[in-house]
């Protein structure tokens, strides 16, 4: 593993959002997605409802399923960031692609190092398959597996971070860096510099 200092970089454009306020999957199986957020990944129940007359099949329909008195179950991910659930009825839908598109390819989580340790631990010890721990960039390692509804999730900690884990700074690019990506995607200098001018020109060891 290696062990240099980590490499930040900092951007100067503040984003519209706050963050992830909750990430909604569905499953047809609430006990069995709730024993596995709550038990294996560690992730407490914090809020169960059931969605509202209307807003399933009704006029009142938002985007939500289109089911009508769902359970819909909230779990917290850290980060003052929310997972929840919808539970579809058994059989009502058939297994979704994750390789398609408008679909979720994976889900990745962040971590302190102890607390990665600990996760993938949990994770073998009930049993789940996984790929990892590889390096994935950035400094950072990561394990992947499906939970019981057949979702792909991630879980990754940054090296040396300790308790002050900071992912938008390890991930943010130079505008060397990325520069020479996005000029495999276009030739148009202009567009590729009014994407990049918020970026940083060099990194700072911290």
């Amino acid at each position: 593993m290696k062990s240099h200092s980590p490499m930040r970089a900092r951007h100067s454009e503040a984003p519209a959002s706050r963050g992830i306020h909750h990430l909604a999957l569905n499953t047809d199986d609430m006990k069995g997605t709730v024993e596995f957020y709550t038990k294996v990944l560690g992730m407490p129940l914090l809020h169960a409802l059931r969605v509202p007359p209307g807003v399933g099949v009704g006029a009142g329909n938002r985007g939500n399923p289109p089911f009508e008195n769902l359970r819909h179950y909230f779990f917290d991910a850290g980060g003052d960031t929310m997972v929840a659930f919808f539970e579809f009825p058994v059989g009502a839908v058939g297994q979704g692609d994750r390789n398609t598109l408008a679909a979720m390819q994976h889900c990745s989580f962040t971590t302190t190092k102890a607390q990665f340790d600990i996760l993938h631990e949990s994770l073998k010890a009930n049993g789940v398959p996984l790929i990892g721990p590889i390096p994935v960039g950035a400094q950072t390692w990561s394990i992947y597996f499906f939970d019981p509804n057949g979702i792909r999730l991630e879980y990754s900690w940054q090296e040396h971070d300790g308790e002050n884990v900071r992912v938008v700074e390890r991930w943010t690019q130079t505008q060397d860096e990325i520069r020479e990506e996005l000029e495999t995607l276009t030739d148009d200098s202009s567009w590729i510099q009014s994407k990049t001018a918020h970026l940083p020109a060099t990194r700072e060891s911290a």
